[in-house]
């Protein structure tokens, strides 16, 4: 292949290496790369329900660039010397097309329970890399085949975690998925490459979002996708990515406890402390990370020491004056608005802007299943899966489905989000029913005393009066199916009832995560 003959394929195919592949871009570059043979898959929203089968322009570019390859790199060797420009295009596609040989290998490593870190597959990799990057071809800051080796590890663990801990097929899961893939690689992959990877343990990742969003499963895709060096001489990585990821939630722990759980003590520093011991700051990896759940819920003079441990990296035990130093990365999350936390005194601005290098916030469930209702089938099948046996599966599930429908409505809120499903589920298999938590509207109380006083003093029409307290109702209990049920209607005379600026009205006075 001469880089004349096909230069759409090759320049498409040198992107597709290293964009973000939760992106439309992603798509826009195999339609590019294939012409006329590109063949639409699934739409521009990834998700797993893709992988039934193999993505056909992924497997047409494959096939062109193995046949190709071995004549364009003789072609590169032979004829003079080619230009800086079109070596770097080779290189590029010579990545893709190695990552996309060996990615099923890979995966075994990320999947199979015993000791991954020997690799036996790595001697093939290197006669591969070896063969198509060979040293007489003079590229310009060309890596060694250990450490393009441990990039494709990273991307497999990476696209794995990702993919298959974000559930749901909606655009605001594709966007999470696309916002967490740029928090491992960043947006700019190339520079990443060139060096970024070895310091990436120093930007702070921050995840916001309302409680029962999943951000732990984006802590620990982020933790588990970090770059971890491969060793040639040992046939080894110097780190096993399995026990890189601590996980530390603050709410559950006394102001101590957090203290000891994160820096350690020294023995008989405070009541209890019989031995010394090193805390999780101590004890995570050089490649690991710690991440801290609910980080708003720490003191103040804790905020000061953490921000410390960000700032030089240094932390000392309690009880004690030597400096240790912390060499992993922080992953954070708050179900709180940061904002409001440090107009309210609670969290000091400096702390904030020490942990919000990396921001991710996780979409409330009622956005997803509005983007995509069928969202609701996948999560509660998979939520089943894993406490039914299979043959029970089908009917329980649509057994759930039937319930919900009926007797919430498919415009429930999910105020709790995916937790409050998870329970919702459980309840109905245990008891066949399930009643939501009645969430205070406290923000917009003054907002019905308002109503009240209109009533009292007769200002308000039989219409009115009937669309505010229909929206009201509606706007407390989240559905048209629970307004329904309280003021004895039928649904879709609520939907009807429903007075839009009002409701505008009341979501402001009371923007609970979770309402309708």
């Amino acid at each position: 292949m001469s880089l004349g003959s096909d230069r759409e394929l090759i320049e498409a195919t040198a992107e597709l290496t290293y964009c973000n592949p939760f992106l439309p871009e992603r798509v826009d570059l195999e339609r590019r790369a294939l012409g006329r043979d590109f063949e639409p898959h699934g739409g521009e929203v990834w998700h797993p329900d893709e992988l039934s089968e193999p993505n056909p322009n992924v497997v047409r570019i494959q096939e062109r660039l193995e046949e190709s390859l071995p004549a364009w790199r003789s072609e590169l060797l032979e004829h003079g010397a080619p230009s800086r420009e079109d070596l770097q295009l080779y290189r590029d596609v010579v990545y893709y097309t190695m990552y996309n040989r060996w990615q099923a290998d890979l995966l075994e490593l990320v999947l199979r329970p015993k000791d991954s870190r020997r690799v036996a597959l790595w001697r093939d990799f290197e006669s591969g890399h070896a063969f198509l990057l060979p040293p007489e071809l003079e590229l310009q800051g060309q890596p060694p085949a250990d450490l393009v080796f441990a990039w494709f590890f990273q991307l497999r663990r990476a696209f794995h975690y990702v993919f298959h801990s974000l559930h749901g097929s909606s655009l605001p899961i594709a966007e999470l998925r696309a916002q967490v893939w740029q928090s491992i690689f960043t947006h700019d992959m190339r520079r990443f490459r060139r060096g970024l990877y070895s310091r990436i343990g120093d930007f702070t990742t921050l995840i916001t979002g309302p409680s029962g969003t999943g951000k732990e499963l984006v802590a620990r895709a982020i933790g588990m996708s970090r770059f971890i060096p491969f060793d040639p001489q040992r046939v080894a990585f110097v780190e096993d990515f399995r026990s890189s990821f601590i996980a530390l939630n603050l709410a559950a722990l006394s102001a101590t406890l957090v203290e000891s759980e994160l820096f350690g003590h020294r023995k008989g520093s405070f009541t209890g402390a019989i031995e010394d011991r090193k805390g999780w700051l101590e004890t995570c990896p050089p490649l690991g990370s710690v991440f801290l759940d609910e980080i708003g819920e720490i003191s103040l003079d804790l905020q000061v020491k953490l921000l410390r441990v960000l700032q030089t990296r240094a932390f000392q035990r309690i009880g004690d004056t030597d400096d240790r130093r912390f060499e992993g990365k922080l992953i954070a999350s708050t179900n709180r608005d940061p904002e409001e936390e440090m107009r309210a005194g609670r969290m000091r601005p400096d702390f904030y802007y020490r942990i919000c290098s990396d921001l991710i916030e996780t979409p409330p469930l009622r956005r997803q299943l509005a983007e995509s209702p069928d969202d609701l089938v996948s999560l509660v099948q998979l939520i089943i899966a894993g406490l039914v046996s299979d043959q029970d599966l089908e009917s329980s599930t649509a057994e759930v489905l039937d319930w919900i429908e009926s007797s919430l409505g498919l415009d429930y809120a999910w105020p709790g989000n995916f937790r409050e499903l998870e329970q919702c589920v459980r309840n109905l298999l245990i008891r066949g029913s399930y009643e939501p938590a009645a969430s205070p509207a406290s923000g917009a109380s003054e907002m019905t005393a308002d109503l009240a006083s209109e009533v009292a003093d007769m200002k308000l029409d039989a219409e009115d009066l009937l669309r505010r307290y229909t929206t009201l109702v509606y706007f407390r209990s989240g559905s048209y199916v629970g307004a329904a049920r309280t003021l004895g209607l039928d649904r879709r005379t609520v939907k009807a009832k429903i007075d839009p600026e009002y409701l505008a009205q009341l979501r402001k006075a009371d923007p609970l995560p979770g309402r309708p």
